[in-house]
């Protein structure tokens, strides 16, 4: 059977010509839906990383204001301390002392909380026979302020200058003692000051890769205004070094620790513990602790 003829073209050449319109319109469908959503995914990535931009300091700092707990709870004397930061911050602080107290660890706390989530780990350094002085950051505990990396190395210089100045503590008695974000305040720290030793555990090299490693999608790199390069002041630090970290952290790999502790200079010594990040270091265990105690006794010469 002959085709019918519409116009010039056969009914067979008009029927193709239709369905190769209705294939280029719907190839055009499907790429305008593409771009679409090529548009939606970049727009919600983006927004993603504005909104980690905006609030990155949440997502470093969890300070809490009500105290749990005084080192009295745990059968300890101690003393409320206050202090008056170089910009005018109002710092709070505990001083515990030990009878008969060989050395003073100044103790920087980590990212969270205050100096009350602390007490074992004071009342262990207390009972080794060392006086204590913990302190609570900026907008931590009952400090005044708000909390940025500029701002906890002021404070941790305040703390040591109470000590030194108002406690007339001799620096080559005192111990710098840093746990998790504390580690870094405290490597900062020693490097300003000279302590007779310096000690650091669940810490990190240096924020950028803590938030790599906690945000693998975001750039966090490009948008952090908190850095803490540990890893690039530790060389400067002279003092004995005690570098402690858990073996199942979580939170801060325990391949940071070891760089880190790669990236002192001697003297230095490394104690893989067991534990994740809030379970680990010289709390642990009692033989951890003794380690530790073995270490502030062999730096002082005991």
């Amino acid at each position: 059977m002959k085709s019918q003829k519409i116009g010039s073209l056969s009914q067979r050449e008009f029927h193709l010509m239709q369905d190769n319109t209705e294939q280029i319109q719907t190839g055009r469908g499907r790429r305008r839906w593409m771009r679409r959503l090529v548009l939606i995914v970049i727009a919600t990535y983006a927004g993603v990383c504005m909104m980690f931009a905006a609030f990155q300091r949440q997502l470093i700092y969890y300070p809490t204001r009500e105290y749990e707990g005084t080192p009295r709870d745990l059968g300890m004397a101690y003393e409320d301390v206050a202090m008056t930061t170089g910009d005018g911050e109002k710092i709070a602080g505990w001083y515990v002392p030990a009878p008969d107290a060989q050395a003073t660890v100044l103790f920087c706390h980590g990212n969270a909380g205050n100096i009350s989530h602390r007490l074992h780990g004071i009342q262990l350094l207390h009972h080794a026979g060392f006086n204590v002085f913990i302190f609570d950051y900026r907008g931590f505990g009952q400090s005044t302020g708000t909390p940025d990396e500029a701002g906890l190395y002021i404070d941790a210089v305040a703390a040591w200058d109470y000590l030194v100045k108002t406690r007339s503590v001799p620096k080559n008695k005192i111990i710098i003692l840093g746990r998790s974000l504390g580690g870094a305040v405290a490597i900062e720290l020693a490097t300003r000051v000279k302590p007779v030793g310096l000690i650091v555990e669940a810490t990190f090299t240096r924020m950028a890769e803590v938030a790599r490693h906690l945000y693998p999608l975001i750039p966090t790199s490009l948008f952090l205004s908190d850095r803490y390069d540990s890893i690039d002041k530790i060389a400067q630090i002279a003092c004995p070094k005690l570098i402690l970290h858990g073996s199942q952290d979580t939170l801060i790999p325990f391949d940071m620790g070891r760089k880190l502790f790669e990236a002192a200079i001697e003297p230095k010594q490394f104690i893989e513990t067991p534990g994740d990040h809030n379970e680990s270091g010289y709390t642990y265990s009692p033989a951890y602790t003794d380690q530790l105690v073995s270490f502030i006794h062999d730096t002082l010469g005991l």
